[in-house]
């Protein structure tokens, strides 16, 4: 065997002893024919392989076209022979065959990429398509050019690359191996796409808020804390973006939304990541059943972005037709859990209930807040078409209106879909001296030891104070979205580089 095709067949090696034996053809490529790969800056690539699908997909078997195309990509497999060989090349769409024959390359050419291409390598193609006898669309290589050498061999798709902990640690190789993941995170592009033309049409302003805060308010969270040196103050990751953008409302912008990175200090399962987007937005003079109207538009717009409105998540189809569900907390506990709370007279009558179904609850809660915990126990993962979830209580609801005429509940709506909470939203606080009563509420809950209590926020309060017009206020989670539109069983499975803990 020479030396320099150990390497391609001996694919049982270990990667460090491929890796060696890369390292050294690299060597012998520099010195023997004075080639440095690494330092090729461009190549003119006119035709991604998918022109070349779309515009030579009617040659008929054994049929060559006349003109050629110019095109690169990275070799994933070769299958050499004496004086002709293949390769599959693919890029970032599209995978074709490549036919390399010493007749139209040229002895001295064809030896060089017999001796010294490897799979995972780059490079620039240019050939006539054609049609093989078997009916295989592919390029006559007639002109070639190494771009880029790859050290590292190639990961094998059914061995390494169904690790779920080295699909996430090293995403690029689930990428190159898994056209299919390319593809979820595509259709994430589109998807955030769709929302933006959404606000676009209806004349709402993106805006960018502090990612870095001295408070960390906006939702009942954990913050990350970290600390600024030359300031020698604690600062906070936010965890929304609610209570910047609300303060945009009091300054007379009118319709802001915002789509970014919220923190959260929190654990990490398959619908909760520390680090996640979010798309909020505000519109004066509107409330949370206008919000509800949105929300539907917006997934409407991204389940069409991304295919179509019906939609196979983990084997169960979700119709995303509109309307979509709408029911009230109340009504939905009273439909799965039996309960009934229109007919529950005191507090002590719903932790009783409560107590009786299994469900813990202090001694000192009211039957509103365990009307939030039933529904947390028992509905939440039943709601698998999506359902707008509406009059929540007050006590789980600190920034929002309450009902005229129903105080004890709030207009607030949360989207579900597959269990999951994808979107909330709610007529907006907007008086400052009930806004002022529920932080103070919230902080004895901090001090009673409720690290999640929303903080107080003087500045928050002094914005209303000043005036905000009527609001109504909308946050959609855009990973779990994307999540059942690309039937990801994980949010892992839709960020890039989800949060790992350190390997070793």
């Amino acid at each position: 065997m020479a030396p320099h095709d150990e390497v391609q067949l001996n694919s049982e090696a270990p990667e460090e002893e491929i890796y060696r034996q890369r390292l050294e053809k690299l060597e012998r490529l520099r010195k023997e024919k004075d080639y440095d790969p690494f330092r090729i800056e461009r190549w003119t690539r006119e035709h991604p392989l998918s022109y070349v699908v779309e515009h030579y997909s009617h040659l008929a078997p054994d049929e060559h076209a006349d003109s050629f195309v110019v095109t690169a990509g990275r070799i994933m497999t070769i299958r050499r022979h004496g004086r002709a060989s293949f390769a599959d090349l693919e890029d970032e769409t599209s995978r074709l065959q490549l036919y390399f024959q010493v007749d139209a390359l040229g002895e001295a050419s064809y030896d060089f990429f017999k001796k010294w291409v490897d799979p995972g390598d780059f490079v620039g193609i240019k050939g006539h398509p054609f049609r093989t006898r078997r009916g295989e669309l592919s390029i006559h290589v007639v002109e070639f050019k190494l771009l880029s050498k790859a050290l590292r061999p190639l990961p094998e798709k059914w061995h390494g690359l169904k690790d779920t902990e080295v699909r996430y640690r090293r995403r690029y190789l689930d990428l190159l191996a898994n056209p299919e993941v390319r593809e979820v995170f595509r259709k994430r592009a589109l998807i955030i796409e769709a929302v933006r033309e959404c606000m676009r049409r209806h004349d709402t302003v993106e805006v960018e808020t502090p990612v870095l805060s001295p408070i960390a308010g906006g939702a009942t969270a954990r913050p990350f804390i970290t600390y600024h040196n030359a300031l020698g103050m604690n600062l906070y990751l936010r965890i929304a973006t609610e209570l910047y953008l609300k303060r945009l409302i009091v300054g007379m912008m009118g319709r802001v939304f915002e789509i970014g990175k919220n923190f959260r200090n929190e654990g990490v399962d398959s619908m909760h990541n520390p680090e996640f987007t979010a798309m909020e937005v505000y519109w004066a003079y509107a409330d949370y059943k206008d919000m509800m109207d949105l929300t539907e538009e917006i997934v409407v717009a991204c389940a069409d972005a991304v295919g179509g409105r019906r939609v196979v998540y983990q084997g169960q189809e979700i119709n995303f037709e509109p309307p979509f569900r709408r029911a009230t907390m109340a009504e939905l506990v009273k439909e799965h859990a039996g309960v009934d709370f229109s007919q529950i007279g005191s507090d002590e009558e719903a932790r009783e209930i409560a107590r009786r179904l299994g469900v813990e609850v202090e001694a000192s809660e009211s039957k509103y807040s365990i009307l939030a915990e039933l529904f947390e126990e028992f509905v939440e993962e039943k709601l698998l078409q999506p359902t707008f979830v509406f009059k929540y209580p007050v006590e789980v609801s600190p920034l929002a209106k309450r009902d005229p005429e129903d105080p004890n509940f709030t207009n607030r709506f949360e989207l579900f879909i597959c269990g999951a909470e994808v979107a909330n939203a709610y007529s907006e606080l907007n008086d400052p001296i009930d806004q002022k009563e529920r932080f103070l509420e919230q902080q004895k809950k901090r001090q009673a030891g409720d690290e999640e209590a929303h903080p107080y926020d003087e500045d928050f309060v002094m914005a209303l104070e000043y005036g905000m017009p009527p609001t109504g206020g909308l946050g959609i989670g855009i990973d779990r979205l994307v999540m059942f539109l690309t039937d990801s069983r994980s949010i892992r499975d839709v960020m890039l580089f989800p949060t790992m803990r350190p390997k070793g």
